[in-house]
């Protein structure tokens, strides 16, 4: 995707140790450090690549740090925080989670989101290949390829980016998304924690049950309207 001083810099003093994904466009690579040993994330994609910039002026303990965004000719290149840990969705390979272990997730998930929402940041692909367990314990949100910034003017989405299954109907042209599309998200990733299934297919019937409901409801108005009320509740 073109020269720039980050790769000179990546090329000069750091190691490639693998790729983590590769689309049309998206490349996302781990380098290491040759003298430190600190492993830092490159991604290259198409695109302005804002949601990136308006990033790396923001820093909160439960999303992965963007370091610096370098326009190319074809996109943007973004250098990031390695987070060394498992996702959410590594974990259910080997089983679920318990009401207690959700809540905490869920509750950490909703701090970062606040932070977002309040720069009118929309992550858009909350998921459990998206939310990381750091080798601390710590809760990280990553991947901010398919989010977009909040435009009050506009009436719809000019992308139609997401999961299937996570999306909520909005994501999909009807209306534009807000914090509300994310939150939506949550409600599904809760009831996947809990039974790994979406609740279209096994609806969790524990305590969270009303949480998941209303996160999940088709018209936006419907749902919690912000992550400090779904919080609140958890």
């Amino acid at each position: 995707m073109g020269n720039n001083w980050i790769d000179t810099v990546i090329n000069e003093q750091y190691q490639f140790v693998r790729l983590l994904k590769r689309t049309d466009k998206t490349e996302i690579c781990v380098f290491r450090h040759k003298e430190l040993g600190k492993q830092i994330v490159k991604r290259t994609l198409k695109g302005s690549g804002e949601v990136y910039f308006a990033l790396r002026t923001l820093s909160h303990p439960n999303i992965a740090n963007v370091y610096d965004v370098v326009k190319t000719e074809t996109g943007v290149t973004v250098l990031e925080e390695y987070v060394d840990g498992q996702t959410v969705a590594d974990y259910l390979q080997t089983g679920l989670y318990s009401p207690s272990g959700v809540r905490k997730v869920i509750s950490s998930l909703c701090d970062a989101l606040d932070l977002l929402h309040s720069h009118q940041i929309i992550h858009k692909d909350i998921k459990p290949e998206n939310v990381m367990i750091d080798s601390n314990g710590n809760v990280k949100l990553i991947d901010f390829d398919a989010a977009r910034l909040y435009k009050p003017y506009q009436s719809k989405d000019t992308q139609a980016i997401g999961t299937m299954g996570y999306a909520a109907p909005e994501q999909y042209g009807i209306n534009q998304t807000d914090e509300r599309t994310d939150i939506y998200a949550i409600g599904v990733l809760m009831n996947v924690m809990l039974t790994g299934q979406p609740p279209e297919i096994r609806l969790y019937n524990g305590r969270l049950k009303r949480v998941i409901v209303k996160c999940t409801q088709t018209i936006p108005d419907n749902r919690y309207q912000n992550v400090k009320e779904l919080k609140r509740n958890l």
